[in-house]
């Protein structure tokens, strides 16, 4: 689906995990039936307390790239038709990255792996946040195609 500016925009977390993935897939079949684009956002942050300045940023962001090209290479390669598809990673909380790129979305989709305090009964931490907070409808999968 197209308009006077364009395009429309999914954007799709991914975070590696079997769930991101099966997302990016349906995200990749809903924008070639409505000829949307595909960004595909991965993000990444230091858990605990030091965090490191330096050369150590670098190899982080790095083997995130490489994780979020990984997780979508079959994906791409599998769809006809061919979508555009745009790749970013970038440094800092999940929940609060996506829903910031919601802004200029027409959907957002993000996989569930239910990894909180009742697994398998409530969709996780950042799925709440972003159907809480997104500036565009929310699609949220539950479980893995696989």
């Amino acid at each position: 689906m197209t308009d006077e500016s364009g395009p429309h925009k999914i954007v799709v977390g991914i975070d590696g995990s079997p769930p991101s993935v099966d997302a990016f897939r349906w995200a990749v079949r809903q924008a070639q039936v409505t000829g949307a684009v595909v960004e595909a956002v991965m993000t990444w942050q230091y858990q605990g307390a030091l965090i490191p300045v330096g050369p150590e940023n670098l190899t982080i962001e790095a083997d995130a790239k490489r994780a979020l090209d990984g997780a979508i290479r079959d994906v791409v390669v599998e769809s006809a038709p061919p979508i555009q598809v745009t790749r970013s990673v970038e440094e800092g909380e999940a929940a609060l990255i996506l829903v910031d790129r919601s802004k200029d979305a027409s959907l957002l989709v993000i996989g569930s792996r239910g990894d909180g305090a009742f697994v398998g009964m409530l969709i996780g931490s950042v799925s709440q946040y972003c159907v809480s907070h997104a500036h565009c409808p929310v699609v949220v999968l539950r479980g893995h195609e696989g």
